[in-house]
């Protein structure tokens, strides 16, 4: 089967489609940097068009008869989070970028679909978005199903759930895959191994200093002697201050108040502020992991990069490219592979 994968990122959903079996030919995605990733670490056939989707059409693509094409992707889904109530409405531009998508698909009519979201959409709106978007999928001919999927039910050490809407050009109703495990993978299990680091380290290859710490970990190294991306954020004294009075499972509330002077209003800070990941569960969700000052469960520092990527399954071997900033907003931003593989797995035996 062919792919052809929107608003593509960094290509978290495309590594799980490829590892499905799908061959992804073709991209969309309008961040350079997050292209820039994307290519680094895929060739997709027919390249990919890096602007605005709204400037995309259509085209003949070779062989799509003989092997059938699904169309995938998650449009931006900032406004669409449940930490997101100032633009969480109808008039945020960013919500309506789902016609896009709708608009592809009614061009390249591919056999299968495949729309992913944060699991807000449900919500937002009272699910206005989801209505419009199945009836849009039902009038061009498309048979939808959707749900809402857990990673940590499908081997990501990660606790996140995702909104996968799937349609069928043949009149199939789609199946959605069971979970996969019971025992989850926890946060030391997926990140146990990997070097310590001090504050602001910024050595981007950097060897393995112990054997993998589970069979997952060994599945991401697959026998690499060195991982990538190994960069964390340096951060003041004050702010590793405040890491140092924060448990595992704690947030900005262990804080002492005095450390916490420069914040307008301590009262409203976000539950997920200052957060230590514990090592016995999966992670919370990665998210802006850097904005939200998600903090090691051992080391009073930041996640660096390939940590956040090792919680959401991306393999050691993929690398993310430009500055530490963009490089930690591609891996949040990011699809867990593991989770997508599932999808895609299910699709092409159905």
């Amino acid at each position: 089967m062919l792919g052809i994968d929107l608003f593509s990122g960094a290509g978290g959903m495309s590594l799980g489609a490829s590892q499905a079996g799908i061959d992804v030919v073709h991209v969309v995605e309008a961040d350079r940097y997050a292209a820039a990733t994307y290519l680094a670490n895929h060739r997709p056939r027919y390249g990919l068009f890096n602007n605005d989707i709204r400037k995309y059409r259509a085209f003949n693509i070779a062989d799509r008869d003989d092997d059938g094409l699904v169309i995938f992707g998650g449009p931006p889904c900032q406004g669409f989070s449940t930490s997101n109530q100032r633009t969480r409405t109808l008039n945020n531009p960013s919500n309506w970028l789902f016609e896009e998508f709708v608009r592809v698909v009614r061009e390249f009519q591919p056999d299968w679909l495949v729309f992913e979201n944060v699991k807000g959409i449900l919500e937002t709106e009272n699910g206005v978005f989801v209505d419009q978007l199945t009836n849009s999928f039902e009038k061009i001919g498309y048979t939808i199903s959707y749900t809402v999927l857990n990673a940590e039910e499908f081997g990501v050490p990660q606790k996140r759930g995702r909104f996968f809407m799937v349609g069928s050009k043949h009149g199939k109703k789609f199946a959605f895959p069971k979970p996969v495990t019971i025992k989850h993978v926890t946060v030391n299990q997926a990140i146990g191994d990997l070097p310590k680091l001090g504050n602001g380290a910024s050595t981007c290859l950097l060897s393995y200093s112990r054997r993998a710490s589970s069979r997952y970990a060994a599945i991401l190294r697959n026998g690499l002697k060195a991982c990538n991306n190994h960069l964390v954020t340096r951060n003041n004294e004050l702010v590793i201050e405040r890491y140092k009075h924060v448990p595992q499972g704690g947030n900005w509330e262990d804080i002492p108040e005095k450390l916490m002077k420069n914040y307008t209003n301590r009262s409203r800070c976000h539950t997920g502020i200052y957060r230590r990941l514990i090592s016995t569960e999966p992670s919370v969700v990665i998210g802006n992991y850097r904005k939200n000052m998600l903090i090691h469960p051992t080391q009073n520092r930041g996640l660096s990069v390939r940590e956040a990527a090792r919680l959401q399954s991306f393999p050691d071997s993929f690398k993310f490219t430009g500055s530490i900033g963009f490089q930690q907003q591609q891996v949040g931003n990011a699809v867990p592979p593991m989770l997508a593989r599932a999808i895609f797995s299910q699709l092409v035996v159905s």
